[in-house]
């Protein structure tokens, strides 16, 4: 079985590093051998982060050469910018329609509206969901994180199963409805085909 490589960005204070976890987990429940990396950027909230998830039969390193990641899971459009140069050819970006704005100091270039165009453009598969306003709509926006990972579970060959005992073991009890929601949401938005 070959390795799957997926890569997850978002900037500190959206939930990458926790929506990286429950995928490592659901792995390892589907019996797969997993190495997880995690890199942060300037402190907590606002700077970027970004984790690689390896799994398959055997994984010998945590992090995924450039060109060859088969996923990338964006919480926000500039980040799957940021980290489009780890995919492969025709990989998929799985992209939350939302847009943070940066903290800029003494840099006044705008924000790039065209970000997913641009993926497009490419030749990447990019699936765009609203999942921030999902996650909302569901009662909280931290949730949009576990709304992504419901689609990113549409293609990849990890069991349904594998997902909920993970997010049983790993979310807390007051909060596992609402991921448990989160994770459908995510599955049921997901489209059943991405753009080229």
């Amino acid at each position: 079985m070959p390795v799957t490589n997926v890569v997850i960005a978002g900037v500190g204070g959206q939930g990458a590093v926790l929506a990286s976890e429950l995928l490592a987990l659901a792995a390892m429940e589907a019996g797969q051998d997993v190495k997880q990396g995690e890199f942060h950027g300037v402190a907590q909230r606002g700077g970027a982060v970004f984790s690689h998830v390896r799994f398959g039969e055997r994984v010998h390193s945590p992090m995924a050469p450039r060109g060859q990641v088969d996923v990338l899971v964006a919480l926000e459009k500039l980040e799957a910018l940021r980290y489009a140069h780890f995919l492969k050819p025709g990989g998929i970006v799985i992209v939350n329609d939302h847009q943070v704005e940066p903290v800029r100091v003494g840099d006044s270039r705008p924000y790039p509206e065209d970000a997913i165009e641009f993926l497009s453009s490419k030749g990447f598969q990019v699936m765009v969901l609203e999942a921030t306003q999902q996650a909302l709509a569901l009662g909280d926006h931290r949730a949009a994180n576990v709304v992504l990972l419901g689609a990113l579970a549409n293609v990849l060959d990890l069991p349904d199963d594998a997902w909920q005992r993970t997010l049983e073991r790993r979310i807390p009890e007051r909060h596992l409805e609402l991921n448990r929601r989160a994770f459908a949401a995510g599955r049921e938005a997901a489209p059943a085909h991405v753009s080229e």
